[in-house]
């Protein structure tokens, strides 16, 4: 059986904690920010943790060797 690749869009979209949680940037950031609110402005810096039902689908779909 052939070697699993990994998808090279979630590669650049999520890393993998230590305990294997899926951290994700958040969205809606790239442009037009003048019209959104500070609160979602403030809220969407950094990186989140993905919910354990989206995370599953991530591991097993896009980054089987993770």
């Amino acid at each position: 059986m052939p070697k699993l690749k990994t998808k090279s869009s979630a590669k650049k979209r999520f890393k993998l904690t230590a305990t294997g949680k899926v951290r994700v940037g958040s969205a809606f950031m790239s442009h037009n920010m003048r019209k959104r609110p500070q609160k979602m402005k403030r809220n969407a810096r950094g990186t989140k943790l993905l919910s354990s039902t989206d995370a599953r689908i991530v591991k097993r779909y896009y980054m089987p060797n993770d």
